[in-house]
């Protein structure tokens, strides 16, 4: 279920603002520029994800991206949950995730929020989150496509969740699906014409 706001809304709320900053720090841009990659908004589709920052060719600035941008969406909800309880967990990861996909600081043109996805499903249920790695790793792998896996993954989370009995979080794993199918509406449309293109291309995809 999802976190109920009726009883003293303020925490909650602090929580979400909290993991809202957190997830809208825009780390693949702030690496690319740090080691002098180029401005990231002007190279391949122009996201500040892992995948696009991939394209500069640097595979350890797109290591470190998505490292990080995992570790923004499980520090949100790790800290949370160890200050505030498990309905600020909830309610601060999935702001950490809007916060990527929609961060403030760039006019809310943020990334599509695969890696802050994995990492608050590891770190709201650990063994959840490694099945959703596991699945966006094969996924990726057999078809070479890096939105396959994000969408793949993103679909099996919820099932993953009630294999799990971590029926708690369900609502909160089709609520973030939903959102991640939402961003890669365009990826959607190019993988129907054939035209996706293939993990670490550089051209515009």
């Amino acid at each position: 279920m999802l976190p109920d706001l009726t009883t003293d809304p303020f925490p909650l709320l602090l929580w979400a603002v909290i993991g809202y900053l957190l997830g809208s720090i825009p780390f693949g841009m702030l690496l690319t520029r740090a080691m002098k990659l180029g401005d990231l908004r002007s190279i391949g589709s122009g996201n500040i994800g892992a995948t696009n920052v991939l394209r500069t060719g640097n595979k350890a600035a797109a290591a470190g991206t998505l490292l990080l941008d995992g570790g923004k969406g499980a520090v949100a909800v790790l800290l949370a949950r160890w200050l505030a309880g498990e309905d600020a967990a909830q309610l601060a990861g999935l702001a950490a995730f809007l916060g990527h996909c929609y961060p403030v600081w760039l006019r809310f043109r943020g990334g599509k929020g695969v890696a802050t996805f994995l990492g608050l499903m590891l770190a709201l249920s650990w063994p959840v989150g490694l099945m959703c790695c596991a699945t966006w790793l094969a996924a990726a792998a057999l078809s070479s496509i890096s939105s396959v896996g994000a969408l793949v993954a993103a679909l099996m989370s919820t099932a993953w969740m009630v294999l799990m009995r971590e029926y708690e979080l369900t609502a909160l794993t089709v609520a973030l699906t939903i959102v991640i199918f939402w961003r890669h509406r365009s990826n959607i449309a190019r993988l129907r014409t054939g035209t996706e293109p293939r993990i670490g291309k550089k051209k515009t995809g």
